[in-house]
């Protein structure tokens, strides 16, 4: 099972750099989206049926053209998860799951904390996401949580470690998503490249992508029930719809 995470950074924008076209040489059988800054009846939804995807599912922010997720699967899957039916988490668009015979996918998008306000509105997400997620495991142990995570883990994962005052870098952050994979998980990626400085987020600015200068933002967690079936973890940098790339993580199920 082929499982690939993207924030397209706006989908219809993404579409216009040549999406499908890459999305068909892919070939995924579930890819979950992060940041389509579009609601369904905004799109033509058949270029994805026609691209080998008829099971599309979307979960939107209130706010149009704002944060948002999907996930596009080539087989139907048995139940479709929207949100978290937590409404300080879901009224963003943040949290879409669709669950298979062996294993459930996750496509989330982790807040970014561009202020203040923000941060703290991260960090009460951050909370209720653990929440959430520890119950969640006693129902659906098999689980794999794809997405923009908006932190970097360890040093390796940013290519400035000295930005530890930066949200995405914060101590608080990087303890955080630790104790998430204390908590029962898997870095896919780190865990078959334990050495490889790979990203998959670059600023727009200072030509940062052409310098790669980036940061590591999006992961493949996968629940430790899972952790056998795990079989490649890695990054697309040369997918260029967008300011991040395409992760992903192939298992054995």
């Amino acid at each position: 099972m082929k499982i690939i995470s993207y924030n397209v950074n706006g989908i219809r924008a993404a579409l216009k750099k040549g999406f499908l076209d890459w999305l068909q040489a892919a070939k995924p059988d579930v890819i979950c989206i992060q940041e389509t800054k579009a609601h369904k009846d905004q799109l033509d939804v058949s270029v994805f049926e026609n691209a080998g995807y008829p099971y599309h599912y979307w979960f939107s922010a209130q706010k149009k053209g704002y944060s948002s997720v999907a996930i596009f699967c080539k087989e139907k899957p048995n139940q479709v998860a929207y949100g978290t039916g937590i409404e300080t988490m879901d009224f963003e668009g943040r949290n879409l799951r669709v669950d298979f015979d062996n294993v459930s996918v996750m496509s989330m998008y982790l807040p970014s904390g561009t202020n203040l306000d923000r941060l703290n509105f991260k960090l009460n997400y951050m909370d209720e996401l653990q929440d959430y997620i520890d119950n969640l495991k006693k129902e659906i142990p098999n689980l794999v949580i794809c997405g923009d995570y908006n932190i970097c883990h360890e040093e390796i994962d940013i290519h400035n470690p000295k930005m530890k005052g930066v949200s995405g870098f914060l101590p608080e952050e990087r303890t955080w998503i630790g104790n998430f994979i204390q908590s029962g998980f898997i870095d896919s990626f780190r865990y078959l490249n334990p050495v490889k400085q790979e990203y998959s987020w670059w600023s727009y600015r200072a030509n940062a992508r052409a310098n790669n200068k980036g940061w590591r933002l999006d992961y493949a967690m996968v629940s430790e029930p899972l952790k056998e079936t795990i079989s490649r973890a890695y990054i697309l940098p040369e997918a260029k719809h967008s300011d991040h790339c395409p992760i992903v993580v192939e298992l054995d199920v």
